[in-house]
């Protein structure tokens, strides 16, 4: 089986959701939102790109066998679609690739943000190991699984202050 449109549509995918991400940027801003850890999207933004370039360079010619592992692979990577998309309606025009809050407005506790408070995270972690098993890429599994976690991390701790400093975040999660 061929991987090309997988990856055609990772692509798009990635595309439509930068689009997504700077129109919602724009309305945040518009009602008084402020950017915190700018430097830290740069480096999410280019562990993806590498991510993807690696992914697609290493598995070349892209073709798996219909075995076990890739319908298990297939079915992840659209169980992890959706929830991925189950974050970005549930977050609405306050989803966003940035960290952007405004002032006065609540942490949302809808869709999967009511059982824990980085789902999306979640869903990109196990991507970058989904994906590489798919593809047959063991060492972008290998050295992508593991940097992502360690940006991520960053990435969490600096999100959780913003909230902690500039919301009515608790420090233990309740959800509502």
């Amino acid at each position: 089986m061929s991987l090309w449109w997988l990856f055609a549509f990772l692509l798009a995918e990635r595309l439509f959701e930068l689009r997504l991400a700077a129109k919602n940027r724009r309305i945040l801003l518009q009602r008084g939102g402020r950017e915190f850890f700018p430097e830290s999207y740069r480096i999410i933004v280019w562990m993806h790109l590498t991510f993807l370039a690696c992914l697609i360079l290493e598995s070349y010619p892209w073709i798996v066998p219909i075995d076990g592992l890739t319908m298990f692979c297939l079915g992840g990577v659209l169980l992890l679609q959706l929830a991925r998309y189950w974050c970005v309606c549930s977050l609405k025009e306050y989803w966003n690739t940035r960290i952007i809050l405004v002032p006065g407005t609540g942490v949302s506790r809808r869709g999967p943000y009511r059982f824990m408070r980085h789902p999306n995270y979640l869903v990109v972690v196990f991507e970058f190991a989904i994906l590489p098993l798919l593809a047959r890429a063991p060492v972008t599994f290998l050295v992508f699984s593991i940097a992502n976690l360690f940006v991520l991390r960053q990435r969490i701790i600096f999100e959780e202050q913003a909230l902690r400093e500039h919301t009515d975040y608790s420090q233990q999660f309740l959800p509502r």
